[in-house]
């Protein structure tokens, strides 16, 4: 590798990082949405925030559509069926009902072993870093999820067991579904050719929006429910910034970063959607982290760290004269 394609492969690892930072703090919006409108069920949350991406999406991407139609073919349609299905609606539905169930910590204890799960699977990508030498890093993203939802595992509970398992076991669920969206997702990325990221994102909308749209007689007129003028107001209000911060924003950074980075690095990148996510809890919360939340934010960073440098070590290698 010369000098110069070195250099390239840096620039494309910080901006990938960069990038990964930024999906991260949108996507940790997600975690407190169902918290905010807590009296809307996780269907009503799911339908109304793809029913927003939707339309968005659809919108941006209608003057490109005639150049962009060509060039989708029927596998890569199916396939946008199902990353909209594992990655948005069927994730969201177990990760709202995770939340309003089990709360913020425990959802982010299981969601945090993304980066372990997506990590193995990676390494097995043809040219990734060996498994072996991510050992550390796997290491620290393990403790740290440990510590971040220690409290809320051992800590006195104030809800049933029935409630709090079926939080755990929606949390697991969305952890496997969002762990083949991100594999699929960033293979998929990488064989694409004249399909920008952004392109593939807002497609990817426009099929999550349609779902949605079949969804929604079972989410609002199924329901007897009847919701106060003002929730109905916070409710679309959330369901726009999600759409717009979260599934447009973060999805566009997180498409790019799926295409600059290694698919073993991908995982990594994940860790920071759940550091921002207790974040905005404590802020929330309106209260400091305590000593083990604190122990686990310095774990997550090592976890990170160390698989950035694992990642650097590699690409020098690959450049060492023989």
């Amino acid at each position: 590798m010369t000098t110069e394609a070195l250099r390239r492969s840096g620039n494309d690892m910080t901006a990938g990082i960069l990038c990964g930072v930024g999906a991260g703090a949108l996507w940790g919006l997600v975690f407190l949405a169902p918290a905010l409108v807590s009296s809307f069920n996780p269907l009503q949350l799911t339908v109304g925030r793809y029913l927003a991406y939707g339309l968005i999406a659809l919108a941006l991407i209608m003057p490109r559509w005639r150049t962009l139609a060509p060039r989708i073919g029927r596998r890569d349609w199916l396939m946008l069926g199902g990353l909209a299905l594992t990655g948005n609606t069927l994730y969201y539905i177990l990760l709202s009902t995770a939340v309003q169930t089990g709360g913020i910590a425990m959802t982010s204890l299981v969601i945090g072993f993304l980066p372990v799960a997506v990590t193995i699977i990676g390494s097995r990508d043809q040219g990734a870093v060996p498994l072996r030498r991510l050992y550390p890093s796997l290491f620290f993203c393990i403790a740290g999820a440990v510590c971040i939802g220690w409290q809320a595992l051992a800590a006195p509970a104030d809800l049933p067991l029935t409630t709090r398992l079926i939080g755990f076991g929606s949390a697991v669920g969305a952890l496997i579904s969002w762990t083949g969206f991100a594999v699929v997702n960033a293979r998929a990325l990488k064989r694409l050719d004249g399909v920008t990221s952004q392109d593939w994102n807002l497609l990817t909308g426009v099929v999550t929006g349609a779902q949605s749209l079949v969804l929604a007689p079972f989410a609002f007129l199924m329901v007897r429910t009847v919701q106060p003028s003002a929730e109905w107001v916070k409710f679309l209000a959330v369901s726009m910034a999600v759409a717009v911060f979260a599934s447009i924003v973060g999805n566009g950074l997180w498409n790019r970063m799926s295409r600059l980075l290694p698919l073993t690095m991908v995982g990594q990148m994940i860790l920071f959607e759940t550091l921002f996510a207790l974040i905005y809890g404590f802020v929330w919360e309106a209260r400091w982290p305590t000593t083990m939340e604190a122990l686990a934010f310095v774990l997550v960073v090592l976890g990170v760290v160390t698989c950035i440098r694992v990642h650097r070590g590699k690409g020098a290698e690959a450049g060492a004269p023989v």
